[in-house]
């Protein structure tokens, strides 16, 4: 336990659990052995490599570079793949701590990345609401060391507004989605989406631009998406206000993120709507859209790219101590596939259209 620990930075203990091969009581037990001893930091079901520690005989070589991210898994597991890979290209060392999507513990999770050497930070805060940025986030502007921000847009002329930063263009996602829908013959679609996440924020807010752009109005007010598991009751009522849009007439929807896609469209089918012969749906994230039975049409932020290139900045901020800040908005991608009715092929950021399997294109989703 504690190698895989030392190894990863930070780890739940269920998955510490699987990776062993024992029940989760015996790694909980474990765990909070270990962490008495002080050997290991517990918070919050999951486990840190304690700042003060060292490996015996090891020494640190090279930068260190630290990671706060909201989660380990789905959307983010692209981003840490490839500030990961930059990092190790370059020589340095990456380090991650999770938030769990806490705001309230970012700073201490951020101290602790300091104080286990991290010379520079690449920061996603675990924000859930508008007003996260303005309670929970100034400190960020204020580290001791070079930071990036990671999929955040904080309000113009904030503190934050003045560090660099990494983001997917939402806005030009959703008009992505929008533009596809309306060339295959549809009206404006109707926006099924969750408001938990600056993601679900952004593609809101892109939504009602990409309307705007193109001279539509929005068919009905945004649909609030829920988890199904977390609410049945609100997704339920999520998927029956879907359908009672289609008849009304809708014939095509944007729904975020890719899991809620998913269980949409199965909840849609139990009550009669077809896709895509009655609705067609482009899903958000494309994370598991492919793996739908019918797959989906996704836009395909650029997850793994945005942290790359975040890494890189933030490496070239520590070589040479450039005093320029950089705002790098990168354009997601639509992934066509079954649920729009189209042949397989990948929309770009020049409009250019790939068949299925050539660059760019991928036939399975990320997991």
């Amino acid at each position: 336990m504690l190698e895989l620990v030392r190894r990863h930075g930070t780890a739940r203990v269920s998955d510490l659990a699987g990776l062993l091969g024992v029940s989760p009581v015996t790694a909980r037990r474990d765990a909070e052995a270990l962490a008495a001893k002080g050997l290991l930091e517990r918070v919050h079901g999951s486990v840190s490599w304690p700042a003060a520690a060292s490996v015996p005989g090891q020494r640190p070589q090279g930068l260190v570079l630290g990671l706060l991210a909201p989660s380990a898994t789905y959307y983010f597991a692209e981003v840490i793949r490839g500030a990961h890979e930059a990092a190790a290209k370059a020589g340095a060392r990456l380090i991650l701590r999770i938030s769990d999507y806490r705001p309230e513990e970012d700073r201490a999770r951020v101290e602790g990345l300091l104080a286990a050497g991290a010379q520079g930070l690449l920061v996603a805060p675990g924000w859930r609401r508008p007003e996260d940025p303005q309670e929970y986030g100034e400190w960020v502007a204020r580290l001791p060391v070079p930071a990036v921000l990671l999929e955040r847009q904080p309000a113009p002329g904030s503190p934050l507004d003045g560090l660099d930063r990494v983001c997917s263009d939402h806005a030009y996602g959703a008009l992505l989605a929008v533009r596809h829908l309306v060339g295959l013959g549809h009206g404006a679609p109707v926006l099924v989406a969750r408001a938990d996440s600056p993601t679900a924020l952004s593609v809101r807010a892109g939504y009602t631009a990409a309307l705007g752009s193109l001279g539509l109005a929005a068919p009905r007010a945004a649909i609030d998406s829920v988890p199904a598991e977390l609410d049945p009751e609100g997704f339920e009522a999520a998927v029956r206000d879907l359908g009672a849009a289609v008849a009304q007439g809708a014939t095509a929807a944007l729904v975020h993120n890719d899991v809620d896609a998913i269980q949409v469209v199965q909840r849609l089918a139990e009550l009669g709507v077809r896709v895509p012969e009655d609705l067609a749906v482009v899903a958000y994230d494309d994370e598991v859209a492919a793996l739908a039975d019918t797959p989906l049409t996704a836009v395909a932020p650029p997850k793994r790219e945005v942290g790359r290139h975040a890494a890189e900045l933030l490496l070239e901020r520590l070589g040479d101590g450039d005093s320029s800040r950089r705002h790098l908005a990168l354009l997601p991608r639509l992934r066509v596939r079954a649920s729009c009715g189209a042949a397989g092929e990948t929309v770009g950021a020049s409009g250019t259209k790939e068949a299925a399997g050539s660059a760019g294109t991928s036939g399975a989703a990320s997991v």
